[in-house]
Formats: structure tokens, sequence, C-alpha cells
């Protein structure tokens, strides 16, 4: 009898201790079903604020532009998207170099048989397809890959239609001649808004207010200066109205002549018009370089004429680097190595 009792007593015990774990694990359960459901919901609503943009309609940085021979004139088209861009063409070095400072994923073709930026190498590794050149697009393999978008600027103008055969979401991402920085601005808008990178775009750009203070600063200890490309030998000038003119607008250096005649690739301007002009400082792109070519710029820009330049006496000749201020400026990490590179040659 005594026993029977016992093992009354154990079996309500087991009984008890079972329900208290049943009622455990049913709570856990219910816990883990509520953080997974929430856990859901916040994603779902993360997802919502990404896609609340979309549709979303992009402007290009400019409606249109002429040929380089003033021959021919096109017109560019804004874009609407259903979706953020998942496969990326980009032409433009400007804009790539403005995406790879964002870090927007999703670029599939890049135009790697012109020369590319040395900041920019890595998009010469197989996982990004060749598109061509920055001249001549290989149209069949960019059709090939498919792309959500195609980024351009005025090198490919001539064949926007065509692109926009291959996928009408062609935007023009291009830098205007006359009026260069609010539409390099522009363009990082266009990126950033699109990718949903505005909170790392603001972030690159308060880079640029101390680097232009500084180089204010900087160039206010000069009294004249002249911006000049060489390419095999020869000189073009550039002044405020021209593709460089911001080097005078927003770096603050002062032109030594505005009277030249504005031009992509500048008006020609001998060596005896430098003497005759004399620049406190003369900065010199290296087109030759930029293009592939060998170049010879040092000796050639230093003659016995340059020579008896203020410039070449103190030592203000900057030879600017061709690939940066020729191929790739309009991004966010040219534009501003271009100020540091400027900085670097003259403090």
């Amino acid at each position: 009898m005594k026993n029977w009792k016992l093992l009354s007593v154990i079996f309500a015990m087991l009984v008890f201790i079972l329900a208290a774990c049943g009622g455990t694990d049913e709570s856990t359960d219910e816990s883990a079903n509520e953080e997974s459901a929430t856990n859901e919901e916040q994603a779902a609503e993360e997802s919502t604020d990404e896609g609340s943009k979309y549709p979303m309609t992009v402007s290009p940085t400019v409606s249109s532009s002429e040929s380089r021979d003033g021959s021919d004139s096109y017109t560019y088209e804004d874009v609407t998207f259903e979706s953020m861009p998942e496969r990326i063409v980009v032409f433009d070095y400007g804009f790539l170099d403005t995406l790879d400072a964002l870090g927007v994923d999703g670029i599939v073709g890049v135009a790697k048989e012109s020369t590319l930026p040395a900041h920019l190498e890595d998009y010469s590794a197989d996982e990004y397809e060749n598109i061509g050149t920055l001249k001549e697009p290989l149209l069949e393999d960019i059709a090939a890959l498919e792309p959500d978008v195609i980024f351009i600027s005025g090198r490919q103008a001539t064949f926007y239609e065509q692109l926009k055969d291959i996928t009408p979401n062609v935007v023009f991402v291009g830098a205007q001649q006359d009026d260069y920085w609010n539409t390099f601005l522009a363009s990082v808008d266009i990126a950033a808004e699109m990718f949903g990178k505005e909170a790392e775009a603001e972030e690159y750009l308060a880079k640029f207010d101390s680097a232009l203070e500084e180089v204010n600063a900087l160039t206010a200890n000069f009294e004249t200066s002249l911006v000049t490309m060489y390419n095999e030998g020869k000189l073009s000038g550039f002044s405020t109205n021209s593709r460089f003119g911001y080097i005078y607008d927003i770096y603050g250096f002062k032109p030594v002549t505005e009277d030249i005649e504005a031009s992509s690739h500048g008006s020609n301007f001998g060596f005896e018009a430098i003497l005759e002009f004399d620049p406190q400082v003369l900065m010199v792109i290296d087109r030759t370089a930029a293009t592939g070519g060998e170049s010879n710029i040092e000796a050639d820009m230093e003659n016995d004429i340059i020579k008896k330049t203020e410039a070449y006496e103190n030592n203000r000749i900057v030879y600017l680097d061709g690939p940066l201020w020729y191929l790739s400026g309009g991004g966010l990490q040219s534009e501003l190595a271009k100020i540091e590179e400027i900085l670097a040659e003259l403090e």
C-alpha cells in the first residue's frame, strides 16, 4: 500500500514536470514565431522603403549636345525605370568612378579598349565584359549582356539611338562643357538617387568642401594662369568658357586671357603665345599619354621659348595626369584627385 502511494506521488510529479516543460516549449515556440514575424515585417518595410522610389524618372545631365565638329546635334530623353537596375553597362569613366565610390553593385560591362584610369583598373578584370572603346561600342556584345541600363556621355552620342534599340533605358550622364561643375554634381545625384546611395554621396561630397577651400587659398597667391593640353608636340589653350573652365571658376585660378575660342580640344596655342602672355602658372594636360601614345611632354615643353617664361623660372609648370584629366573626369574620385594633384604640385 505504501509502495502504491509512493508511485502515485512520483507519477503526479512527472505529469507536473512534463506539463511545465510543454508549457515552456509552447511559450518558446510562440516567442520564436513572434520574433520571426517581426523580422519579416521589418524586412518587408525595408524592401518597401528601397522600392518606394520606383517607378523613377531620371533626367539626363544635359538635354542636348552637338558633335565635336558641330556637324550634328543630339537630343537625350528622360527615362522611367520601374525598378532599380540590376545589370549596368557604363561607358563614361567619370560615372563609373562615381558608381565605384558609392559602392554600387551590378556593373556588368565597361569600355575596356580605351585607357582605363589607374584608379579604375579593377574593372579590367574578367568579371566585367568588354563593351568596346569610348567611341566604338560593341553593340552585339552589349545586347548579349541584356542590360537594365546603359550610361553614356558625349563620346557615345552618335550611337544613342542604336543603344536604345538594345534597351530604352539609356541615360546621358556626361558633363556639359560650359557648365561642367553643375553637370558633374547632377551626375552624382543620378547615381545616388537611382541606387539608394544618398548618404554615401553626401559624405563624399563633404570632402570637396575642405579641398576647395584649400585650393582657393592657394590660387589666391597667383595673378595669372593658363590651362593647356599637349598632344604629340602641339598645344591648345583653354579659358573660362571651356571644358576646363572650372579650374578658373571653381578652383579660383585667374586666366591670363579670356580671349581663347571655346572648343572641346582647346584653341591652337603656340609656344610663342605662351611666352607673350607669360602666365605665373602653366598647367599642361597630357592628352598623348591619355590616348596611349608615347609622350615626350617635358622635352617638348621645356624648350628655349618656354624657359623664358615666369612659370618655368619659378618651377610652376604643372604636368597634369592625362588619363585623369582627359578621360576620367566627372567622377567623385577623379574630381577630388584633380584638386589634390594641383595642391601637391603647387604647395
